[in-house]
């Protein structure tokens, strides 16, 4: 299995829009309910979801990238908000952490070999 997407819900789609464009996503579906964006590297794609009520999302998408510093300053200098810059986590990795304009936690992050393999990684897979 390979991941396909993860879908945010947001309550202004336009606004929603041009905060994920000024990121350096690029849109490759656009409809006043649903729009789609690929990430500059990789396969990954994620998409927003117009929600006409009020809603909550707890869920936190976390966008890796090898120059987080500079990624982070490019973005600050766009005008970017962040609640936390780039700070060394004790799980090994690097996040900078950030809100959409719906209130969608995002992480900006480089994990580097500890992504996929922590030294306290174990493997466990489904055995009938």
């Amino acid at each position: 299995m390979d991941l396909n997407q993860v879908t945010l819900p947001v309550s202004d789609m336009d606004a929603a829009v041009s905060f994920y464009l000024r990121l350096g996503f690029t849109q490759i579906v656009d409809t006043p309910h649903y729009a789609r964006f690929c990430c500059p590297t990789g396969k990954s794609t994620f998409s927003l979801s117009l929600e006409q009520g009020a809603f909550h999302n707890g869920a936190v998408i976390y966008f890796e990238d090898e120059n987080l510093e500079e990624l982070v300053e490019g973005l600050l200098a766009k005008g970017i908000e962040f609640e936390q810059l780039p700070v060394e986590q004790p799980y090994l990795w690097k996040e900078a952490v950030l809100r959409d304009p719906s209130g969608n936690r995002i992480k900006l992050y480089r994990a580097g070999k500890n992504r996929l393999d922590p030294p306290w990684k174990k493997v466990v897979r489904y055995e009938p």
